[in-house]
């Protein structure tokens, strides 16, 4: 069994939920957050450097991210997993000054 480690963090909310999956099978992880209007994204953490795995559905891959803006949710799916997706994942919004 595979052990992912999944870290929801908005604002001040924070909570992390262990998931077992076997090889092969799709992880699909939901996050609700405040502030829903920001960019969303997904980063996974191995112990390595932090990795961004994107913000939009990406055709033709494993991953597949999406949003439902009327429920302040946002989705990640990735299937076919191996133990190199055993890491923690971060649902976290983008923030700019600029903004």
């Amino acid at each position: 069994h595979l052990h992912l480690w999944i870290t929801f963090v908005f604002l001040f909310i924070f909570s992390q939920t262990v998931i077992q999956i076997k090889p092969g099978e799709t992880l699909s992880l939901s996050c609700r957050g405040s502030g829903f209007t920001y960019e969303m994204n997904w980063i996974r953490h191995t112990g390595k450097p932090l990795v961004w795995m994107g913000y939009i559905s990406s055709g033709g891959s494993r991953t597949e991210i999406s949003r439902d803006n009327s429920k302040s949710m946002v989705y990640l799916k990735l299937s076919g997993v191996t133990a190199e997706d055993s890491a923690v994942y971060h649902c976290a919004r983008y923030h700019s000054d600029t903004e």
